[in-house]
């Protein structure tokens, strides 16, 4: 019974599976394997009885072995006392099937996978073979074990196997949790630091663009504990960045002065106009003698004047005359001027510029060097549609950029999703971005060195372009630009900090009053009364070296930004009983302190952020441990906006998204737009929010009835009736070749070696990220394929991979891998649908190593919910338990995992479910 232990080094399998180049035609349907355990309690029915796979979600899960686990959140947890060892039964039942099935090839005279059953430690909480007994259970669960050709365990024999170490190592794993104190100390996220600072201070700015991209575990988690820790000189950039937060948050002195500019598309266009009347004037010179040509060909030039162009133009609504819309940067003879007064749009207009459809379409309007550092900077755009008949609505978007030089230039959106366009012609739409210039990088380097008309140019612009991918036009008549805009002042995020004190007449009690309330949200938790006057003679120190009180208190706050008590998520100080300063209240000391971590971590989990104001009442009033009050509160967080930031985050962490940012599409000349590759990275994330939203079951992501798209994605996917770029849910027709996260174009896409698919690294994603079974590392000494050697060289890929296969250290692992890849084979490598590949059939029959046979798509759907639906199940629920407690999963936790597991498939498989199972397990809550 080989056996091999540890993490698949993906590498490895990618430089070997580069050398096959990997057609589409290759069949694995020859391996030979033994029938596995069906996880599900059910073999495959005859293709005539076979049900569908909407079927089969609910009859797996009728089936499933988790209806009897015994759930395990604190209020159900099953008495201690009970639990212990059953060695008895393995001495006179289990030990001697071991013998007579395993120990020919896992004994003293053989020894495969360097693993012994003979001596293995029976005993899995106080043995040390733990592990070992781990992977007997997985391979002999999934009928891998024994091998073909050796000694077979009956369906019964299998059966008493797999429920004596399911009992035993569910027990092993609560006695070592008891015996155990799981703790986690981590920093905050890249993201979660950059949220945190968004909440608190109440400003969409990037706080954490200057932080390093952060390291991920094996399963692509950043947020995994033993990864994130930080070295002294790393806290100074802390304080840097929170600094510059406070001081972009709160404001000096009197208003700034708003710069304004109003431009009517009449004022744009009016440079166009005269080289209309320039080819008319010539043409009349060329023909003044000849009047019948040349009214010809003032008419032919007139009849130009109307003809619509396929990039931006001006159009004059009352005679229809059009212009293109040039733009040039040198001299910056394009630049608009501000203006004196507030710009005022009209009521009436006979001038628009047209936005034909297409990413490059667009308008530039050049503001030249007035723009500030820093601030917000308020765009304002009338614009319609140009067809009220027309099927689907247009979307615009905002970008930022300049030119100085011919080398010299940078174009960069500022906006942060695409406006749908709804307004018919006549029915204006005004359009609003708002966008911090401090966050725009890189600036116009010569901006402040460089004169106006000279080069290099110092000017900056801003492009208004149709995003749409239909073939919608859109026209806008009049843009206003005002920087840097303040709504009031001074502004909300200023007066959130610096609010209106009791004790304004007294600095010192007044600092006092203000540093505390911010570091009771900071904090997250009660302060102490050393830890507020610490920060008060910090304050006393500083005051006498700032101009101002402002300046002193935010000296304090970027402390309290950089302490280790906001940027970890660290335990109370034992203290905290006795000496708490506010946030009083007859529920107090270590339970209260629990209650407080149970907030962060579940605003971490769900808002990758801070407890707000109603957790932290909660935490401190005892109320939130509570199991009613814990579902409110899950329920009214992921109804809040912020958690799209779950979906987000840990769907690319998840799925390892990251690698659709390395495919160069345009490089190998595969045809995606832009709007086509942002829609591919979007689709896994909307998929996961609408199952989330609705608690729709979590098997939607193996097979689903509907598919979440947008225009650009539907076209791609061949989907009629899908306009606009926002994502809605759209239904499909039955069948099995889209639905789900397995048939989506960007997981397939960045699984691809182009221009071709690449059936290995499917495989192997697949089984590491949906069902949680990564391959085994490769042996020692695997033989490389020799592309040098000419008789290796002139074999097809499929030779190729039988004769690499044909390596006694390579078949094992690679028979466990193939077959799972070819099974994607009619999807192209941008995820399109295919049957011919160079003229030929596609086959992407293939067959398991325990010898289930997969027919392409629809049979690998139809595996996955028929045998190995716990299997899937249970893998969220490991990957999303991760990512909510950051860190990585011991064996002590695997029978929490599974009682979490039990929860979620006992009431019908819901995300939502599972999100809940999770916060009120006591995995999560004693963390």
């Amino acid at each position: 019974m080989p056996i091999h232990s540890g993490k698949l080094h993906l590498l490895f399998w990618l430089v070997l599976a580069s050398a096959f180049g990997l057609p589409a035609d290759v069949n694995h349907a020859d391996e030979q394997a033994k029938p596995a355990v069906d996880n599900s309690g059910a073999a495959f029915q005859n293709a005539d009885e076979r049900q569908s796979l909407d079927e089969l979600k609910q009859s797996g899960l009728q089936r499933s072995r988790f209806n009897t686990v015994v759930n395990d959140t604190p209020e159900g947890k099953p008495a201690d006392a009970r639990l212990q060892m059953n060695l008895t039964e393995f001495a006179s039942s289990i030990k001697p099937l071991l013998n007579r099935h395993c120990v020919d090839c896992h004994g003293a005279e053989l020894t495969e996978g360097n693993i012994r059953i003979d001596t293995l430690n029976p005993d899995l909480y106080r043995g040390g073979d733990t592990d070992w007994w781990v992977e007997i259970f997985a391979v002999v669960t999934k009928g891998e074990m024994p091998p073909p050709d050796e000694s077979e365990l009956s369906k019964a024999e299998r059966q008493q196997i797999v429920e004596w170490l399911s009992t035993e190592l569910q027990t092993a794993s609560r006695l070592r949790r008891n015996a155990v104190s799981q703790s986690s100390f981590r920093r905050l996220t890249r993201y979660e630091y950059n949220y945190a600072l968004q909440d608190l201070l109440g400003l969409p700015w990037d706080f954490a663009k200057d932080l390093p991209p952060e390291p991920h575990t094996e399963e692509g988690f950043e947020n995994s504990a033993e990864l994130l820790h930080l070295s002294t000189s790393q806290f100074e950039t802390y304080h840097r960045l929170a600094r510059q937060a406070l001081t972009r948050a709160t404001v000096r002195g009197n208003r700034p002065l708003t710069l304004r500019w109003g431009i009517s598309m009449q004022e744009a266009a009016a440079r166009e106009w005269p080289k209309l009347d320039t080819q008319l004037q010539k043409a009349k010179n060329d023909l003044a003698n000849d009047p019948e040509k040349l009214e010809a060909e003032l008419a032919r030039l007139e009849a130009s004047f109307r003809q619509p162009h396929k990039k931006t133009y001006y159009k004059e609504l009352s005679s229809g005359r059009i212009a293109p819309a040039h733009w040039e940067y040198y001299g910056a003879r394009y630049a608009f001027l501000p203006l004196d007064g507030v710009p005022q749009m009209p009521a009436e207009t006979d001038y628009v510029a047209v936005l034909p459809a297409g990413l490059n379409q667009n308008l530039v309007l050049e503001l030249g060097n007035q723009l500030p550092d820093e601030g917000i900077m308020r765009v304002t755009a009338r614009v319609s549609r140009i067809q009220s008949d027309a099927a689907g609505f247009p979307s615009i978007r905002l970008l930022f950029g300049w030119q100085a030089s011919n080398e010299g230039r940078a174009l960069l959106p500022v906006s942060k999703e695409d406006i749908p366009v709804t307004a018919n012609p006549g029915d204006w739409q005004i359009v609003t971005w708002d966008v911090p210039l401090g966050e725009i990088y890189p600036r116009n380097t010569v901006r402040k060195t460089s004169p106006m008309g000279a080069t290099p140019s110092p000017s900056e612009y801003i492009r208004i372009a149709n995003s749409s991918a239909s073939s919608h036009a859109i026209q806008i008549d009049y843009v206003t630009v005002e920087a840097p805009y303040h709504e009031e002042w001074p502004p909300a995020s200023h007066r959130e900090i610096f609010f209106a004190s009791q004790h304004a007449d007294n600095e010192s009690d007044s600092a006092r009053e203000i540093v505390e309330n911010f570091m009771l949200r900071a904090w997250r938790r009660p302060l102490t009364v050393h830890e507020v006057d610490r920060k008060m003679k910090l304050f006393a120190a500083m005051r006498p070296e700032c101009e101002s009180f402002e300046e002193a208190v935010i000296e304090v706050l970027a402390t309290v930004l950089s302490s280790p008590q906001f940027i970890y998520v660290a335990n109370m100080p034992a203290d905290t009983t006795s000496a708490a300063t506010t946030g009083s209240s007859p529920y107090d000391g270590q339970q209260q302190h629990r209650d407080y971590e149970l907030a962060t971590r579940l605003s971490l989990f769900l808002w990758c952020s801070l407890p707000d104001a109603e957790l932290l009442k909660l935490a401190n009033s005892g109320q939130l441990k509570k199991p009613d009050v814990l579902a409110s509160q899950v329920d009214r967080m992921l109804s809040d906006p912020r958690s799209n930031r779950l979906a987000e985050q840990f769907v690319h962490q998840w799925l390892n998204l990251e690698l659709l940012e390395f495919v160069n599409f345009k490089r190998q000349g595969g045809g995606v737009d832009p709007l086509l590759k942002e829609a591919m990275q979007q689709e896994p994330v909307e998929l996961f929010a609408e199952v989330l939203q609705k608690n729709g079951s979590v098997l939607d992501f193996v097979h689903a009835d509907y598919a979440m798209v947008n225009e650009r994605l539907a076209k791609h996917y061949g989907l009629a009736g899908v306009y606009g770029n926002e994502f809605r849910r759209v239904p499909l027709d039955g069948g099995f070749q889209r639905g789900g996260l397995l048939t989506q174009a960007g997981t397939l896409s960045m699984n691809s070696d182009w221009p071709d698919s690449h059936p290995l690294k499917r495989a192997i994603w697949l089984l590491e990220r949906l069902l949680n079974d990564p391959p085994p590392p490769p042996p020692p000494a695997v033989p490389q394929i020799d592309l040098a050697d000419p008789e290796i060289a002139k074999m097809t890929l499929k030779e190729r991979i039988e004769n690499h296969r044909n390596h006694a250290a390579c078949n094992s692992c690679h028979a466990k891998i193939d077959p799972w890849g070819i099974a994607f084979e009619n999807y192209d490598a941008l995820g399109r649908w295919r049957v011919q590949v160079n003229g030929k059939p596609v086959d992407a029959s293939s067959e398991l190593f325990n010898h289930q046979k997969l027919n392409g798509m629809e049979g690998l759907k139809r595996h996955i919910l028929e045998a190995r639906q716990d299997q899937f199940v249970e893998a969220i629920v490991h990957k999303l338990t991760t990512y909510a407690l950051g860190r990585s999963l011991q064996f002590e936790d695997r029978a929490a995992i599974e009682a979490i597991t039990a929860e979620v498939r006992q009431n019908g498989d819901g995300l939502k479910t599972m999100v809940l199972a999770i916060v009120k397990s006591e995995l999560f809550q004693s963390e």
